[in-house]
């Protein structure tokens, strides 16, 4: 069974795997034949962690389905958000405060769109050192909050569209179309550098993944009724 969930502002992708993972078990006879003293078990797992500051389309997997988990993860992506101009932070969004300030008062709308133009391609990332990639069996943010030093290894990736939206500055909204194992807080960070000065990343929604859209996608509240048994109202 797949699942398309609109996640939530502050939720991890744990955190809406767990919910929907315990209303399942819950209903597992509503699903699975379930004898009586059998010990209840289901899969549940999520293709592409969203950071709890991030919003939108999470593919969550069920059952069997958990098989295609990398085959969802490896399809392009599409994202809407918004840059901050003229700070930047160690996370390179909000969930950490400003480290450095820039004036960025002279920067016009021309140098923000052929800015963003020049990423468009493939190129070598480095991913921001608050990520969940596992280092000696560690996630790196864990290390990152716990103050260690953290050395991260650039990454293959492929930007397809980075289009620039609209420009209220301080802030410059955007939509970009990426592969897999692109991180947008490090497209941010980059682009304030490119800039001549500073950026981070102040909102992002994932709208598409492969062929799944957002606007298909229910919020976890909704899922959980539809688990339970209750008619949902996907609107």
């Amino acid at each position: 069974m797949l699942l398309l969930i609109d996640k939530p502002l502050s939720w991890t992708s744990f955190d809406v795997v767990n919910k929907i993972r315990y209303a399942f078990l819950k209903n597992l006879h509503r699903f699975v034949p379930v004898e009586e003293g059998q010990k209840r078990r289901i899969k549940v797992g999520h293709a592409g962690t969203l950071d709890p500051l991030a919003t939108g389309l999470l593919i969550v997997c069920v059952g069997k389905e958990t098989k295609q988990i990398d085959q969802y993860m490896a399809t392009e992506k599409e994202y809407t958000g918004s840059i901050y101009l003229g700070a930047t932070t160690p996370s390179y969004d909000r969930e950490t405060e400003t480290d450095r300030q820039f004036d960025m008062s002279g920067i016009t709308s021309d140098q923000i769109h052929k800015t963003a133009a020049q990423f468009v391609g493939e190129q070598q990332q480095i991913p921001p050192v608050y990520s969940a990639i596992k280092q000696d069996g560690k996630k790196m943010y864990e290390m990152a909050r716990a103050g260690k030093e953290v050395e991260m290894q650039a990454r293959s990736i492929h930007i397809f569209e980075f289009e620039i939206t609209q420009i209220e500055m301080p802030l410059v909204y955007f939509r970009v179309v990426c592969s897999k194992g692109t991180y947008i807080r490090s497209l941010t960070y980059d682009f304030g550098k490119a800039l001549k000065g500073g950026a981070y990343l102040h909102s992002l929604c994932r709208t598409r993944s492969g062929a799944f859209l957002l606007k298909d996608a229910i919020s976890v509240d909704a899922c959980v009724e539809w688990i339970n048994g209750e008619e949902i109202d996907k609107d």
